[in-house]
């Protein structure tokens, strides 16, 4: 620091040096060693049973947990509601119109007129009396029958049918067809 001022006296920075110069050497000590650990407890004074058993049923993976209360509503937005109108001087109320008059005194209705008697108990009729058997008719004759429709009857066997006779055949050399007829009349040669 002596090469940094050149006039000793009315230095400052050469008077502190000096008096840093008379101070005592400081020697910062180390932490101090970490306490030494707690000794061990003593055994305790009863044995730990065993384990039970593993279950034969396989342990579920997890549980499930009652679900959690619902959340309570947000409050809803705030609405700015516009200022109240001013105030406006109403004008005085009317005056109270006159007490009503009094009620007119209470007439006593005659009471009224007694129900009508209930109708009687039904009661229960004896069954009619059986009714008379029918006399059994008279005997009513019945008229013969109609003839039945009058049913053609074929003549009898002494009235043969007649016959219907076919003409002869033509010769083969007649050139003209020939015709056959149902009448027993000659044949016409055209």
């Amino acid at each position: 620091m002596d090469h940094l001022c050149h006039h000793r006296q009315g230095c400052f920075l050469h008077t502190f040096t000096d008096i840093h110069h008379h101070l005592p050497k400081y020697y910062y000590k180390s932490s101090p060693p970490p306490p030494p650990p707690p000794p061990p407890p003593p055994p305790p004074h009863y044995y730990y049973k065993s384990l039970p058993p593993p279950s034969p049923y396989p342990r579920p993976l997890y549980y499930y947990m009652s679900p959690p209360p619902p959340l309570p509503s947000p409050p809803p937005p705030y609405v700015y509601k516009s200022p109240p109108p001013p105030h406006v001087y109403k004008s005085p109320p009317p005056p109270s119109p006159s007490p009503s008059p009094p009620y007119p005194p209470y007439v006593y209705k005659s009471p009224p007129p007694p129900l009508p008697s209930p109708p009687p108990p039904y009661v229960y009729k004896s069954p009619p009396p059986p009714s008379p058997s029918p006399p059994p008719p008279s005997y009513v004759y019945k008229s013969p029958p109609p003839p039945p429709p009058y049913i053609y009857k074929p003549p009898s066997s002494s009235h043969p049918p007649p016959y219907y006779y076919k003409s002869p055949p033509p010769p083969s050399h007649s050139p003209p067809p020939y015709h056959y007829n149902s009448s027993p009349s000659p044949i016409i040669y055209y």
